[in-house]
């Protein structure tokens, strides 16, 4: 079994907001810096769950499946993903890819709060 950290933000904005903001691929680069023009993400249709899993295809062809939530919170919500733990990934390698997870969600949550 491969581990998995849970990372998570709050952002002050309405569930359905950020999910309709999330849900439009073309809006990563704006707060996901590891998202370059030669990745491919595609995520699952739309739901009422608020679920943004989704497979990023790179160029070399490897596939990694993403898991991802908006969770509502009151008036706000968190949004929150989870980072797997690769076959062959290091404790160090882990540690950095949680952490720019961490720091894509904080973009994340400056953008749609308004705090540039």
């Amino acid at each position: 079994m491969r581990e998995s950290r849970h990372v998570g933000s709050h952002v002050a904005r309405p569930a359905d907001e950020v999910y309709a903001y999330l849900c439009d691929a073309t809006h990563l680069p704006e707060w996901a810096a590891g998202v370059a023009s030669a990745v491919e993400v595609r995520f699952v249709p739309p739901n009422e769950h608020l679920v943004l899993d989704h497979d990023v295809s790179l160029p070399d062809g490897t596939v990694t499946t993403n898991s991802m939530r908006v969770l509502r919170d009151g008036a706000g919500c968190e949004v929150v993903f989870t980072v797997r733990r690769l076959e062959g990934t290091s404790d160090e390698e882990l540690d950095a890819d949680v952490a720019a997870v961490r720091a894509d969600l904080e973009s994340l949550k400056r953008l749609l709060e308004g705090d540039r």
